[in-house]
């Protein structure tokens, strides 16, 4: 199901989000600058994260504590070239660990993802408002 959210709504994507009942392992589609680190900002505020949360774009996997001492893995695999180098960063410990994953560019390791995944897809339309789905 599509809903077109403007980012000054982004607190409405958000609960949308987790009222859809999501997986743990949370792919993430759209263009570079479609607002999916923007997003994944928000979710981490949402279970509790009040540190600094930014792209891993360099560091590949940055990972969050919540106020409860639970841990967020944030992927950025836009960098990454063969599922070899995810698998010798431990990619697998992370995706079977439990915690939450936020994985953008996951299309650079389709053979890792386990079978049950969120997929978040943002697009912008063309009045500047993400249109978000998730399956």
């Amino acid at each position: 199901m599509e809903k077109i959210f403007s980012l000054s709504t982004i607190d409405l994507a958000v609960a949308h989000f987790f009222n859809s009942d999501p997986h743990k392992v949370v792919l993430f589609n759209g263009l570079m600058g479609a607002g999916k680190t923007t997003f994944i900002k928000s979710l981490c505020k949402h279970l509790g994260v009040e540190d600094v949360t930014s792209s891993p774009t360099f560091s590949l996997v940055n990972e969050y504590k919540t106020l409860e001492g639970s841990s967020i893995y944030h992927f950025d695999l836009y960098r990454i070239n063969s599922e070899i180098e995810a698998l010798d960063m431990g990619i697998d410990d992370y995706l079977y660990s439990g915690n939450w994953c936020f994985i953008e560019w996951p299309e650079k390791i389709p053979n890792l993802l386990p079978d049950n995944v969120t997929t978040v897809t943002i697009r912008e339309t063309e009045s500047g408002e993400r249109a978000l789905e998730i399956i």
